[in-house]
């Protein structure tokens, strides 16, 4: 798995969760399925009108969110930013070729009342619930920065077991320098070694 194979995936998908934030700090969900994949940004339409625009253009923050078939989540942060003037027709054509049902929503010219952002630099977090272990990685787009997360165990362990005892994923392993780590790949991050732990040896990262 990697980045570009979590973006096609994501465009067979079709249709995409997309998170922002509004004036008040309040997380704001829509579905999007005006999109448009090249080799180095993701594209996307809405009306210049809409809520989700207004969001856009004054924060920029968002999250994009598929579920797959194959009970695999992808789930992509980034800050988005409108296309510039002079490629606006071309995205939204492009778009619209590839997306002929939007010619029932904006026939003709009336497309030209929407805008496209696009997405350059991004983290993408891949879970796939469908195995077992569950599997996960997290990847960068462009200059993307990924964000770790999850639970360590430290130099602090006594080995007791009670990390592994307590594990939905038995991803605890005992190792030679240190008494147990952590397989980050098929960790849950659901803290119940951070939670059991009797001494305090594991952080959230």
């Amino acid at each position: 798995m990697d980045a570009k194979t979590c973006l096609r995936k994501m465009q067979l998908v079709g249709v995409l969760n997309v998170a922002t934030v509004d004036e008040n700090g309040a997380p704001q969900i829509r579905c999007i399925s005006a999109v448009h994949y090249d080799e180095n940004s993701f594209y996307f339409f809405t009306a210049k009108g809409k809520n989700v625009t207004k969001e856009l253009l004054a924060d920029g923050r968002v999250q994009i969110l598929v579920y797959t078939k194959f009970k695999e989540m992808i789930r992509l942060s980034a800050k988005a930013y409108p296309v510039a003037d002079e490629r606006q027709k071309k995205c939204i054509d492009t778009i619209f070729e590839e997306q002929p049902y939007l010619a029932n929503l904006y026939p003709d010219n009336k497309r030209y009342i929407g805008i496209c952002f696009e997405i350059k630099d991004a983290s993408i977090e891949y879970f796939n619930l469908g195995v077992n272990p569950i599997f996960r990685e997290t990847y960068t787009v462009g200059n993307g920065m990924a964000e770790f997360k999850g639970y360590r165990i430290t130099d602090k362990c006594i080995g007791c077991g009670k990390c592994l005892k307590f594990c939905p994923q038995n991803c605890i392993d005992k190792v030679e320098l240190k008494p147990y780590t952590i397989r980050q790949n098929n960790c849950l991050h659901c803290g119940a070694c951070f939670e059991n732990c009797p001494i305090g040896a594991i952080i959230r990262l």
